[in-house]
């Protein structure tokens, strides 16, 4: 038996994954351009509250993660 997968039609729900990493870089590359173009200060301000948001997401998940295991 031939397992050619050449005349299948794609899934349109395969899709969905390209079109999210396409949006994500074009969001990326639009940030990007306007940290550039703001000042330092407030680039370094907005980083310092972006890494300190993330620190305390990560302890939260952490010790809900230690909680919530299932043995």
């Amino acid at each position: 038996m031939n397992n050619c997968n050449y005349n299948r039609s794609p899934k349109p729900w395969g899709l969905i994954p390209v079109l999210f990493i396409v949006a994500a870089l074009l969001l990326l590359g639009v940030v990007l351009g306007t940290v550039a173009h703001a000042p330092l200060s407030f680039s370094l301000a907005v980083g310092a509250v972006i890494a300190v948001w993330l620190g305390i997401f990560a302890l939260r998940e952490r010790g809900r993660r230690r909680h919530t295991q299932a043995h």
